[in-house]
């Protein structure tokens, strides 16, 4: 008989499914899971602050480039190379991949097979708007051909491609090359968008984590950090537009480094994390005695690292609004 454990789950996003999602379906393999609102281990994540309420052990997870407070919470889990006793790295492509769908093997030496497939010239599908360096970038491949933008921030296709992954999936198989740029640039911080080109089969233009080569094969995507400035960036799509053979040799190239664990091999390491935590027998922090600087230190910092990320936000919008019109007019081209 499986042990029982309560889970309960706080602060995640509207569609997340408390019953049924990343977390139960793991830890189902060896647990039987009690789905409670009063549990024995939350796993809590940024869209709000009901973790709070709960007294017991605490499990942070994000898929967003934020830090795990260890004075709020006993594990986490999230992107960060992080060598805390109580941190797992589980980066968002991670999460994704395990919830939704594998890589498949990709078909080696069919340039023509592929390249029938790649009726279209580059996708972009974000809503995002305050991402500066995504912007720009559309505007310049936009000058070459037009880019089609199926999300909510320029679209020019008369609609967006709908919600969930497997429409987005649909929408940008056709394409030869997706932009793949992260909201942001950290080490570490790879969410699903190069994923999601990569299962398609369309050549990934990626920026963002500067690590990225430490999981993902750089020689399988165009990684702009390889370029020197977007410019560049833009020149190479166009040589490998107009040059099917050199297109086609990035699809030659294995995807993963060799020493990345399978998508088996790495969820029993997230399942050998969880046994820990529900076996070690941890004080949570929610019924530890706070040191003085959790009421001194710690809200300073928390005030500095908030206004810190609200100027950067006014930035990306005064960027965005700025551009916002000729970026718009770029992307109508056709």
């Amino acid at each position: 008989m499986k042990p029982r454990i309560r889970l309960g789950f706080s602060d995640f996003y509207p569609a997340f499914d408390f019953c049924d999602n990343y977390f139960t379906r793991l830890l189902s393999k060896k647990y039987e899971v009690v789905v409670s609102d009063q549990p024995d281990f939350l796993i809590y994540s940024d869209y709000g602050e009901g973790f709070r309420r709960h007294s017991g052990i605490r499990i942070y997870f994000t898929g967003e480039n934020i830090r795990p407070k260890f004075t709020d919470c006993d594990y986490a889990f999230n992107c960060d190379f992080s060598d805390h006793p109580n941190h797992m790295r589980l980066p968002c492509w991670r999460f994704h991949a395990a919830a939704a769908y594998s890589l498949p093997i990709r078909p080696r030496n069919e340039p023509e097979k592929l390249l029938a497939t790649k009726t279209r010239f580059c996708n972009f599908v974000f809503s995002n708007k305050y991402c500066p360096t995504r912007n720009r970038f559309f505007r310049l491949l936009s000058k070459y051909k037009r880019v089609d933008a199926g999300g909510r921030l320029y679209n020019n296709i008369g609609g967006t491609i709908g919600a969930g992954f497997q429409a987005k999936l649909k929408f940008i198989q056709p394409y030869k090359f997706t932009i793949a740029f992260e909201n942001e640039t950290y080490p570490g911080y790879t969410t699903e968008k190069l994923y999601d080109a990569l299962y398609v089969d369309s050549l990934p233009i990626y920026w963002g984590n500067p690590k990225v080569g430490m999981e993902f094969n750089r020689a399988c995507f165009l990684d702009c950090r390889d370029y020197g400035s977007l410019n560049a960036l833009v020149q190479r799509v166009i040589e490998l537009d107009q040059d099917d053979r050199l297109y086609y040799e990035y699809f030659q190239e294995e995807r993963f480094q060799p020493d990345v664990p399978s998508e088996a091999d790495f969820s029993r390491q997230v399942l050998a994390q969880f046994d820990r935590i529900i076996s070690t027998g941890k004080t949570p922090v929610a019924q530890q005695r706070k040191p003085a600087r959790h009421f001194i230190i710690d809200p300073a910092q928390s005030v500095a690292a908030l206004v810190k990320r609200k100027t950067l936000r006014i930035a990306r919008k005064a960027s965005y609004y700025t551009n916002r019109r000729r970026i718009e007019a770029d992307s109508k081209r056709r």
